[in-house]
């Protein structure tokens, strides 16, 4: 159903049955995010309700959240700090930044099949550094999440004596940095990159497609970057040395 709005021109309308369809989402489950405000109500034509594309978004965003363990409070806080008036773009633009960088293979199991995938019992110390490297996470009831592709690397670093103070310095370094990292590109990406596409009218699919294609290239430009940094650390310790 398309109607005229005069705010914005023409605005296409959607029933419940087909909200529900559009996120995958029942309507009760639409019916109590939209009580704890995290959607708007809908938009009342005569006795019926109808929705627009910014509830899509906003329900997508939700889901979103939720699939990355956020709780419901989480959620409020977080949908709270976007504007009343975003538009359903920008809040695609939200949901296309809380997308991994990163594809890890995790694998949630027990300690002994932990164990039975490293080869070795492990002591609670060096389950604590394999933690502290970020590779191991607990999941609660005696389980954790592992990451698949780099545990070799952790239980290689245990092999060689690798002390846990280190790790968990290193840490803090990397969530500290990362995080400033994140938070600079971010800005970047929001006033150099998202007004462009947005004042050409591009799709949010076409945003979420060149955040996928920028991921690899800004992780492999930290990874140069660290590279150079360290050489450049190296190169300039062996000249104090040589002095």
């Amino acid at each position: 159903m398309v109607v005229k709005d005069k705010a914005v021109g023409q605005v296409t309308l959607l029933t419940l049955d087909e909200l529900t369809e559009r996120v995958g989402m029942s309507v009760r489950n639409i019916r109590f995010y939209t009580t704890k405000g995290l959607v708007p109500p809908p938009i009342r034509r005569g006795r019926s309700g109808y929705y627009t594309a910014d509830h899509v978004a906003r329900l997508q965003l939700v889901q979103e959240l939720q699939g990355h363990g956020f709780t419901l409070s989480a959620i409020e806080r977080y949908v709270a700090g976007i504007p009343a008036d975003a538009s359903p773009e920008d809040i695609a633009l939200h949901r296309t930044m809380l997308a991994p960088w990163m594809a890890d293979s995790w694998e949630e199991m027990s300690r002994s099949a932990l164990e039975q995938r490293a080869g070795r019992s492990l002591s609670s110390a060096e389950l604590e550094t394999l933690t502290a490297l970020g590779l191991v996470q607990q999941a609660g009831r005696g389980r954790y999440r592992v990451s698949m592709s780099q545990l070799g690397v952790g239980l290689g670093l245990l092999d060689l004596g690798y002390p846990i103070e280190a790790a968990r310095a290193a840490a803090e370094v990397y969530a500290v940095h990362g995080r400033a990292i994140a938070e600079e590109l971010y800005e970047l990406f929001r006033t150099k990159v998202w007004p462009v596409y947005k004042e050409q009218g591009v799709s949010p699919e076409t945003i979420q497609e060149v955040v996928e294609r920028l991921k690899p290239l800004s992780i492999a430009s930290l990874v140069q970057a660290y590279e150079s940094g360290m050489d450049e650390l190296r190169r300039t310790n062996i000249a104090k040395r040589a002095r």
